[in-house]
């Protein structure tokens, strides 16, 4: 929906995403991120966490199994989304109303420890969309483990699929503007 607002948290998971599938079969993944502010206190000379929020989030499709398989409990993570309010009725008939973020992008944070990236593979459309490029005949160099010459082949050659790349017998770029 359009002018929705944007926003984003930066916390721990409090436990594993938990995945679930819809009666239509749509994955839905439901997890909590707490994100306490900390702000330092110069007159005690020291930092001050302040109050924890705890957001309740869900995301669907291929990102909800992504999140499933890659994020643990404890980890810190940054979640992109939209709050959606929710309300509903308790098994006793009292009315309850919850705010939930509706989870567009979600990955762990790069702050304190690191990550190593897996695509998931071709036949699978993710990332807002994109789609990896079909297989070829060759294997893809993701899958393929780097060659004993990757390590020494110049980090500003371009890769030998790169179709930009200059044509044989082309002149090559010298530095100076052409005209």
């Amino acid at each position: 929906m359009a002018g929705e607002t944007v926003i984003t948290i930066i916390g721990n998971l409090t436990s594993d995403p938990e995945l679930r599938w819809t009666r239509s079969g749509t994955a839905v993944a439901a997890f909590t991120v707490a994100s306490t502010p900390r702000a330092f206190d110069r007159n005690a000379g020291e930092w001050r966490d302040g109050s924890t929020l705890f957001m309740r989030c869900s995301v669907w499709r291929e990102v909800a199994e992504n999140a499933a398989e890659s994020l643990r409990k404890g980890m810190r993570v940054i979640v992109q989304g939209r709050l959606n309010q929710r309300s509903y009725e308790t098994q006793q008939g009292e009315r309850r109303t919850v705010v939930e973020m509706q989870v567009d992008e979600v990955g762990p944070s790069l702050r304190r420890a690191r990550a190593q990236v897996i695509r998931n593979p071709s036949g699978s459309t993710g990332g807002g969309g994109y789609q990896a490029p079909p297989a070829s005949a060759s294997a893809s160099p993701e899958a393929a483990p780097p060659s004993p010459d990757a390590a020494q082949q110049s980090p500003y050659a371009p890769p030998p699929e790169d179709p930009w790349a200059a044509q044989q017998g082309a002149p090559a770029f010298d530095g100076e503007p052409p005209f």
